[in-house]
């Protein structure tokens, strides 16, 4: 029988707690100033202050955390706070008052390793990092071998920040098709999502 995570979150919040408890029955909550002691967890949730370094909030809680995954919550998720908490560390970003389902599967996405962010933030990530990216070598990398030439190509245009119907356009074919070719690639390369793809495919993981 597999054990149950434990989830450790961070605030000063009141209101946000029984949410939190109706989604984590088990759920150990403490504020910013808790002993050492009492932060030992499997999954850390932060809720990230109204004002001051977010981005400094995050890495503060991931040395606490060490190996444990850090979840930033906002009251007002924008994307360009997202951006700032996920260079930090954070293997997740979405609102505090989200629902229990929905803090339930961020919890399951991150607890297998992916990362959960919103879909106008993850594509923003997807092309910063391909922006930043060094130049590909000319001898074909590993991943490379395990796909048709079509999945290479989707691959590497998924990398640029392109979306489905980009794709869809610059290979005249359609969205449906881009979508099965992503579904191959994610079965056949170990990633889960168009953020890994592309640090995969840029040299970065």
């Amino acid at each position: 029988m597999s054990r149950t995570p434990k989830h450790v979150f961070v605030t000063d919040a009141e209101p946000l707690r029984s949410n939190w408890r109706a989604a984590f029955p088990g759920a150990h909550l403490i504020d910013g100033t808790a002993p050492l002691k009492e932060c030992d967890g499997d999954l850390f949730w932060l809720m990230l202050p109204y004002e001051g370094d977010v981005g400094a909030a995050v890495l503060k809680w991931r040395q606490i955390a060490e190996k444990a995954p850090v979840i930033a919550l906002s009251d007002e998720p924008r994307d360009e706070e997202g951006l700032l908490v996920f260079r930090a560390g954070a293997s997740g970003y979405c609102n505090g008052y989200a629902s229990p389902l929905v803090l339930q599967q961020v919890a399951e996405t991150v607890a297998q390793g992916g990362v959960w962010l919103g879909q106008s933030l993850l594509q923003k990530i997807v092309m910063v990092t391909a922006q930043e990216a060094p130049r590909p070598p000319e001898i074909p990398p590993q991943w490379a071998m395990l796909l048709t030439e079509r999945e290479q190509t989707v691959a590497l245009a998924v990398a640029t920040g392109a979306s489905n119907k980009e794709i869809a356009d610059q290979l005249d074919i359609t969205e449906r098709t881009v979508k099965a070719h992503l579904t191959a690639v994610f079965e056949k390369l170990p990633v889960r999502d168009r953020l890994q793809l592309t640090l995969l495919v840029t040299g970065r993981m």
